[in-house]
């Protein structure tokens, strides 16, 4: 099973923050539009295919490519997003993070992981289940809760100029206003997700704790998933699951996942795409550090590659559904 956690944050709002923040009015609909694109080949919500602001396909093309070709069920997760993606889906009951330079990020922390502890525990026996995401400006709030935590490295980003000096800026602020210092919410990890989390993170932390240790699970995602693991580690997991994620997020110059992972102690896996011989600008310039990863894309290919799929396969399917999402 690939369950969708989809949330949102007042971070992406933040002019430079994230792609999907360059318009404050279009934020709310990235979400759930990456949601209905995956079930229904097309966004419900909203009109047009969902892209960034230089014409860049959203992720959840390759998500969708994916469970087209190795039909793996997909559950959506309705985890805080502004607004709701088209049903069926579950309900967590959370809200979107508040920001966390002016208040607590997420004061329904507990609540959160109480409900998604919950309806893992409540899901049926499944062989194994990849947990994923879509929250636009999440590696923001990932970077807050990995440097809360104590971890140091650099989180990645949607473009190939990852607002670095923005992102310490805001840890900078958030931290005076708790009055701590990096690593000081080490020992206090829902502390850490209250504070300068997000609601995914919460929800999806609790899920994976909440599975029976027969159920194998794996994070689809690149460090905003990292930043989960470091998370499932400081609750005490007796196992960190695989952190599946795209060669675009593993060879990120601008951050730093190996390192990350090696500190956490996490096993990765980089899905191996290359859409350079594409006929779509849109999906060659992700070769140029362009969107790298999102809406579970890295684990989407390692479900399939799991399921016998190759990754040429994808790729090619990726291309197609684009054109025809284009013509259309």
């Amino acid at each position: 099973m690939f369950y969708l956690f989809i949330g949102s944050t007042e971070l992406s709002k933040a002019p430079g923050v994230s792609a999907a923040g360059v318009n404050p009015e279009i934020t709310p609909y990235t979400a759930p539009a990456d949601a209905d694109l995956i079930r229904f080949g097309r966004s419900r919500i909203s009109a047009g295919l969902p892209m960034d602001p230089q014409g860049h396909p959203s992720p959840a093309l390759i998500t969708r490519a994916a469970v087209l070709e190795a039909r793996f069920p997909v559950t959506i997760v309705q985890t805080g997003s502004w607004i709701t993606a088209s049903p069926p889906y579950i309900e967590l009951g959370a809200r979107p993070a508040a920001d966390p330079r002016t208040g607590a990020a997420l004061p329904g922390a507990a609540a959160i992981m109480e409900s998604a502890g919950f309806f893992a525990k409540n899901a049926g026996t499944r062989p194994f289940v990849m947990l994923a995401e879509s929250v636009p400006g999440g590696t923001t709030t990932a970077l807050l809760v990995l440097r809360a935590l104590g971890y140091s490295q650099m989180v990645s980003s949607a473009g190939p100029e990852n607002p670095v000096l923005l992102k310490e800026a805001i840890w900078r602020e958030a931290a005076a206003r708790i009055g701590i210092r990096a690593g000081d919410l080490a020992a206090d990890p829902l502390r850490a997700l209250t504070e300068l989390g997000d609601p995914m993170q919460a929800a999806v932390t609790a899920f994976a704790l909440a599975l029976p240790p027969e159920t194998g699970v794996a994070l689809a995602g690149g460090t905003q998933m990292l930043a989960v693991a470091a998370l499932l580690k400081a609750f005490g997991a007796q196992r960190l699951p695989l952190v599946a994620t795209t060669k675009y997020v593993y060879h990120d110059r601008n951050a730093d996942f190996s390192a990350l992972a090696a500190s956490i102690g996490v096993e990765t896996w980089a899905a191996p795409l290359d859409f350079s011989r594409s006929s779509h600008a849109g999906l060659r310039e992700y070769e140029d550090g362009f969107i790298k990863e999102g809406v579970g894309a890295g684990g989407a290919v390692y479900y399939a590659e799991r399921e016998g799929v190759p990754v040429e396969r994808i790729i090619e399917t990726t291309n197609r559904l684009y054109g025809k999402m284009l013509a259309e």
